[in-house]
């Protein structure tokens, strides 16, 4: 006889998804770690405000940000002025883009189950490079606001594009015909931007410093829409749209891991494997293409993070997500400020900076026994 009180025994499948989100990480460590990597954001957000060519002090810095520039004269307006207009939307960008850019590779290293997966891997950035390019060359388009819509498209065309190809019969996703994949279509896409530029360097001229992966000289035009939300023309900045792609990627964790455990079990366990993989796509959309028309075709930030993020809370993606929406600023602003001083005269653009650092990963993650395991 049953006992009714007892709760009804869980199949094989129901408790793989209750071990995947339980993880193997105490709630208590995790939250933990979340505070600590907030403070190193808010630490680095003060570096990026602080450090540049010429060091402004933190007093000033607060007083330029809740009083303006009102009653300062002479190199204590001139320093204010340079948190207002460059520092401040810098660091505000950085912190879009690399958010959108971590969870975006956070979301389809789950989606794909494939570890080596990246915007700028999968060839998503380069999309959104080059519908740039096409823009400005063809039609002459110069304002952030007017190629952000190239941007989305270009990332979009690219991400179905690369899956696409990256699909097996079964409906699954081959890892190696997918990393093969993106890697063709960024280095096809490249190159022919790259050649677009050569062509007319005149045309493509305010084009360069961009495609290179950079905040300097980052705009709000380009981040958030200076119009109220009820104007006509209102949400043409990036941020509320990569922000949007975050709070989807959020939403889509408990069902990221019902797939981690395979199609075939995610369908038996409730899950809308379609659903899920069209609305990552929308959300990897977002986000890529939005921190793309921000600060450029930006590599190997979605890459490096969602593995720390796993080495600190486990399998469960609701974490990595969340976790990757606190690294990937942390990752993107330190490149800038070490680009901002490693060299005596000018920068060196945060994109460069992210490439040298995860070229080493990704061969260290390619070398490694049973990579395709997440």
């Amino acid at each position: 006889m049953v006992d009714a009180s007892t709760p009804p025994a869980r199949g094989p499948a129901q408790a793989a998804v209750s071990a995947v989100e339980a993880a193997d990480r105490p709630l208590s460590l995790r939250m933990v770690w979340l505070i600590v990597w907030s403070a190193v954001l808010l630490g680095v957000c003060v570096l990026s405000m602080v450090v540049g060519s010429r060091a402004i002090p933190l007093d000033l810095i607060s007083r330029a940000l809740t009083d303006g520039t009102d009653g300062l004269s002479g190199t204590d307006l001139f320093m204010a002025t340079a948190v207002l207009d460059d520092r401040l939307p810098r660091t505000v960008a950085g912190l879009v883009a690399g958010a959108g850019l971590g969870v975006a590779g956070a979301l389809i290293q789950a989606v794909t189950r494939n570890p080596l997966a990246d915007p700028g891997i999968l060839g998503v950035t380069a999309g959104s490079a080059f519908a740039v390019a096409m823009g400005v060359g063809l039609f002459g388009l110069t304002a952030p606001t007017q190629y952000l819509w190239l941007a989305f498209l270009g990332a979009l065309v690219a991400t179905v594009v690369v899956y696409l190809i990256g699909a097996v019969q079964s409906g699954s996703v081959s890892i190696a015909r997918l990393t093969l994949a993106g890697v063709a279509l960024a280095a096809l896409l490249n190159g022919i931007t790259s050649s677009l530029v050569l062509t007319n360097p005149r045309t493509f001229d305010a084009l360069r410093a961009w495609q290179a992966g950079s905040l300097k000289g980052r705009d709000w035009e380009v981040i958030w829409p200076a119009d109220p939300w009820y104007s006509p023309g209102a949400f043409l900045g990036a941020a509320p749209w990569v922000l949007i792609g975050i709070v989807l990627a959020l939403c889509l964790g408990s069902a990221l891991n019902a797939i981690a455990l395979g199609d075939d079990l995610a369908s038996s366990l409730g899950a809308n494997v379609m659903r899920t993989r069209t609305l990552a796509v929308v959300g990897v959309t977002l986000m890529a293409g939005g921190a793309t028309a921000i600060v450029g075709p930006i590599t190997f930030v979605g890459l490096m993070l969602p593995h720390v993020a796993r080495r600190i809370s486990g399998p469960d993606q609701r974490w990595i997500l969340g976790y990757c929406v606190l690294l990937g600023p942390i990752l993107l602003l330190t490149a800038d400020i070490l680009g901002r001083v490693a060299l005596p005269v000018g920068e060196v653009p945060a994109g460069v900076v992210t490439a040298v650092l995860g070229a080493p990963v990704l061969v260290w993650l390619a070398r490694r026994y049973r990579v395709s395991a997440l």
